[in-house]
């Protein structure tokens, strides 16, 4: 048995959960997401929790039992609470800033970056080297900060580039010096 698919979801209260045959919709306050369930696999509400269930131990049914379960239990935890990714910019020069929508991005190219916030998503920069990224759908927000980090990667000689909270940049030694 799947050690994460026979978890049950527990529904906080302020979260809506509607089951349409295979259509889940989940609402909340920070936000509405919908999930179309693989036609094997059952979703029953028990309460205030979710049960993923499947029809048997075939190998393609485990794997969808914990899939299932993982991105229920993410939808729930998104219209509730919301995901969030911290993106650090480290460089001479290198900045952001938000103007309107978008997000401007000084990355040391000839131009500026200009980067629209899709739908659900909110971008912020507290700070010249500071983006967070947030929303319900955790997907689009990891989907959303690789996009920025993209732009200008960390590079392991001076460590220049976007990188996510906490990353570590493996370092390499530059040019040895000639005689």
């Amino acid at each position: 048995m799947s050690r994460i698919g026979k978890l049950p979801v527990e529904i906080p209260s302020g979260v809506n959960v509607r089951l349409d045959g295979q259509a889940l919709h989940v609402k909340g306050p920070k936000g509405e997401l919908n999930l179309a369930i693989h036609p094997d696999i059952r979703v029953e509400m028990e309460g205030q929790e979710l049960q993923v269930k499947r029809p048997s131990d075939e190998r393609n049914h485990r794997a969808l039992h914990g899939l299932t379960r993982a991105l229920v239990a993410n939808m729930v935890q998104g219209v509730h609470t919301g995901f969030q990714k911290t993106l650090e910019i480290v460089g001479v020069g290198y900045r952001a800033e938000k103007r309107g929508q978008d997000l401007v991005l000084t990355l040391g190219y000839s131009h500026q970056i200009h980067y629209p916030a899709p739908d659900g998503i909110t971008l912020e920069a507290p700070n010249p080297t500071t983006v967070t990224v947030s929303g319900a759908d955790k997907a689009v927000v990891g989907q959303v900060a690789a996009d920025i980090r993209g732009f200008r990667p960390p590079e392991p000689y001076k460590g220049k580039g976007v990188r996510y909270q906490g990353e570590q940049v493996r370092r390499k030694a530059g040019k040895a010096a000639g005689k």
